[in-house]
């Protein structure tokens, strides 16, 4: 085998869509900034038991495991950031009023997360901390859609979902509780014949209801049939009640839709989740959703919300950047050559200087102008390139 080969799904970023990917991240995050949210770098790799600290069994799953060379404890290497900005919140920060967090780094996946998928995302995200009402959801929901829209994105699908609704009816039946990991898998699968034979012992009122939830699935109408269908219990209420207000903020920046089985990040999101859908992409590209309970892990239980997405996956949906214009101008020491190329760069132009002896072989940069030496050799000026 090739000593130069990768390990499947991971991959070399090439200039050009390095670029894209780099442009993406500094606009997302001076538009988190102009919200109010702090930047913040949680490390790669942290002790195991810290990294698995309010994550769900599918987070273990998906992390790589190694040994500490100086400690012989077991590490981990992140496969989401968002647990490690929670930890940030509840034990380095310790406020008492709404924290905003944003972040930006690589994440590693033992498998991919979907077709096609990196095992390497490049994730970034906002968290808020400290706020437990619908307001907070509703902004980190314009968020993520203001963060596509940033990507150029005019066409987007919001799915929404809410936990509140699966809890409140196991609430209702000790037999659901007792198969709740497998209730979830069922629903995520809307395998209806598998969620048959689970529930053919429930109560008859809860397992038509969970018999009903796969197919509660289609436009914000979807609410009023969920009303119809499902038992008339206080939680399913607050939590329809909670997608009815956060669809109808997004109506006319997204097409909403509502999807009452769609249950990722069960484990341990606690409220409304959404996920955003763009065009060329089989799987969501952003999601996010309420978490409350995170942060009891952590020994300080605060209100939360937030969202993530993966820049390298959102940049391969995006078109070639265009070749940046850019100025030629030859290696040399001469003091008046060195002044006038940093004069132009201070300006914000690209000065490519040639080495000598070389070609130019540039993916990103276009030369159009070349800086040369007038006939009279007093001045250095720029020539159009035709």
């Amino acid at each position: 085998m090739p000593n130069w080969l990768l390990p499947e799904n991971i991959a070399d970023v090439l200039p050009s869509e390095a670029r894209k990917i780099e442009e993406l991240r500094r606009l997302m995050l001076d538009n988190f900034r102009l919200y109010g949210y702090e930047l913040v770098m949680p490390p790669l790799l942290e002790y195991l038991e810290s990294l698995l600290t309010g994550a769900g069994e599918d987070t273990d799953l998906r992390t790589f495991k190694l040994v500490d060379q100086l400690s012989g404890r077991m590490l981990g290497l992140r496969p989401d950031m968002t647990t490690q900005v929670a930890r940030i919140d509840a034990h380095l920060l310790n406020r008492a009023s709404v924290t905003r967090l944003c972040y930006a780094g690589s994440v590693l996946h033992t498998r991919p997360s979907g077709l096609h998928a990196t095992r390497e995302p490049l994730q970034i995200g906002a968290e808020m901390y400290g706020h437990a009402g619908l307001e907070a959801d509703a902004e980190i929901q314009e968020l993520a859609l203001a963060s596509l829209a940033l990507a150029g994105f005019n066409e987007v699908r919001l799915d929404l979902t809410h936990v509140g609704v699966l809890r409140a009816l196991l609430e209702q039946c000790p037999a659901a509780q007792r198969d709740q990991a497998k209730i979830h898998a069922a629903l995520r699968a809307k395998d209806v014949p598998d969620l048959q034979a689970l529930t053919k012992d429930y109560a008859p009122e809860v397992r038509d209801a969970l018999l009903a939830l796969p197919s509660l699935y289609g436009d914000i109408d979807v609410l009023a049939k969920a009303r119809e269908v499902l038992p008339q219990l206080p939680g399913i209420a607050k939590a329809l009640a909670e997608l009815a207000a956060l669809a109808a903020s997004a109506l006319g920046r997204a097409q909403v839709a509502i999807d009452l089985a769609d249950l990722r990040g069960y484990q341990y999101e606690s409220g409304a989740m959404f996920a955003l859908y763009v065009p060329g992409l089989p799987n969501a590209v952003a999601r996010g959703g309420r978490y409350d309970h995170v942060g009891e892990a952590f020994g300080r239980a605060r209100p939360a919300t937030g969202f993530s997405l993966d820049l390298r996956e959102l940049a391969r949906l995006l078109p070639t950047a265009e070749r940046k214009h850019s100025i030629r101008a030859p290696w040399g020491n001469a003091p008046e050559l060195k002044e006038k190329i940093a004069e132009l760069r201070k300006s914000g132009e690209v000065v490519i200087q040639s080495m000598p002896g070389h070609s130019h072989e540039l993916d990103e940069f276009e030369c159009d102008r070349a800086l040369v030496l007038e006939e009279n050799g007093s001045n250095w000026i720029l020539k159009n390139l035709g």
